[in-house]
């Protein structure tokens, strides 16, 4: 009788638990969300007081009718643009796949909404996630440019170059116009070719309204090709101009931070890269302000901002395993965060981890080639390295890498051929990298 009356209490008190925890996990899910206030100059223009002043019509119109697939979608796009704009995925990423969820639990045809849902998840980096609702986004409408661009963007970062090139191909043929002329610049990259990738990246940016969040984007990653190819006046040309059409715009300020870092004005280029730093929540540009701290002999600075990227890395990463709506996967760039502060073990381990999800992708197999440079272990890095140069990408970086890599296992024809490729334009790279490249060319 006594042990009988113990489980009882103990199944009361169990099923009470359970409760509780529910009760908190749907306490901690807001029904609707809100937009959050823009730090600096991007919270003070007229774009921003049309977008609040429509999310908040956009929240009264669901209030009164929470079934509103059209706003529920509206306002999603609008928290998916928030998130580029400001850089915090976390939040607005949580706040889209809410209302996109909400529709999708109705009807789970809905190509809108499985559109945004590819959309996020990869801008979280959960690719293969991200390419297979594309994928069924697009069997339903296989006339819709966007979706395509989506497929693209998926296919590119699989590593499965040839279904991009279709498909992009088939997006431009639907729709010629921003999105599908920079993806077609992007491609031609991949593949080799700069004058192509510029020539179709100008074409995408004048299709574009100067001003536009996606037109100044556009704008920037042409300023990338031109540092890539070593004519930095015209991509300090392009960031000017970025930062004049959209004033405060983090990646016009970080790029004019790259140019002054070029001519080593160290001053300058932290000066730059401090104000992009507090505009946008974008980790790549903590980590180039960190290695300016570094070069210009702040290493205290340097070594506390690292530990504080791969600690909100890490933070993000783990939440996306808890959490489908938040968090990115970000092995990548966690395996070079690691290197940057000589832990060549984590950083092995988060490379292979993303190797693992995407074993074809170029950038991937340069990640993991590197760090086992790194390490000292150059057989186990070239495997890697072929499969990255299997488009003839002209990446001065990856080409750096690559005689690097061929230089240590004795292939002294091949080391010379890639070492001279990536500097003869005098590209705008890594200062360190470019050194020791020019060194050992001059070995060889």
């Amino acid at each position: 009788m006594k042990k009988k009356y113990i489980y009882t209490t103990l199944l009361i008190f169990f099923g009470f638990c359970i409760c509780a925890i529910l009760l908190k996990y749907k306490s901690n899910q807001p029904a609707s969300y809100e937009l959050l206030d823009r730090k600096g100059v991007i919270g003070d223009n007229r774009e921003w007081q049309l977008t609040r002043t429509y999310a908040s019509s956009l929240l009264q119109s669901l209030k009164k009718n929470p079934s509103d697939t059209k706003s529920s979608l509206a306002l999603a796009a609008i928290f998916i643009q928030e998130a580029r704009v400001t850089g915090n995925y976390v939040y607005y990423d949580k706040a889209a796949m809410k209302y996109v969820n909400d529709i999708l639990k109705a009807d789970s045809t809905n190509f809108d909404a499985l559109t945004f849902k590819a959309l996020i998840y990869l801008s979280q980096h959960h690719f293969a996630d991200g390419l297979s609702i594309a994928e069924k986004a697009r069997e339903l409408n296989p006339y819709n440019a966007f979706i395509y661009g989506m497929v693209v963007d998926g296919n590119v970062e699989m590593g499965n170059y040839d279904s991009a090139v279709a498909n992009s191909d088939r997006m431009v043929s639907i729709r010629p116009d921003l999105r599908s002329y920079s993806r077609i610049s992007y491609l031609r990259e991949i593949y080799g070719d700069y004058p192509g990738a510029i020539e179709a990246m100008k074409m995408a940016l004048a299709a574009g309204a100067p001003g536009d969040e996606g037109t100044e984007w556009t704008r920037i990653q042409l300023g990338h090709l031109y540092e890539n190819t070593g004519d930095l006046t015209s991509a300090k040309m392009h960031y000017t101009i970025a930062l004049n059409e959209r004033p405060g715009y983090a990646y016009a300020l970080a790029g004019l931070a790259r140019i002054a870092l070029s001519s080593k004005e160290y001053a300058a280029a932290i000066s730059w890269y401090e104000q992009a730093n507090a505009a946008v929540t974008d980790y790549s540009i903590k980590e180039e302000l960190a290695e300016a701290y570094r070069l210009s002999g702040q290493k205290e600075k340097a070594a506390e901002l690292s530990k504080a990227v791969i600690e909100s890395m890490s933070k993000d990463a783990q939440s996306s395993r808890n959490d489908e709506n938040i968090g990115h996967y970000a092995d990548r760039e966690l395996a070079y965060a690691y290197l940057k502060i000589n832990d060549y073990d984590k950083a092995l381990d988060h490379a292979l981890l993303e190797y693992n999800r995407r074993p074809d992708n170029i950038d991937v197999n340069e990640t993991v080639a590197w760090v086992y440079y790194c390490k000292g272990q150059y057989a186990k890095a070239l495997p890697y390295l072929k499969v990255a140069l299997k488009t003839n990408s002209r990446n001065p970086t990856l080409l750096c890498h690559a005689g690097l890599i061929y230089e240590k296992v004795g292939e002294r024809s091949l080391a010379k051929d890639h070492l001279q490729a990536a500097l003869q334009s005098n590209p705008n790279i890594a200062e360190e990298l470019k050194k020791e490249s020019a060194n050992v060319l001059q070995t060889l």
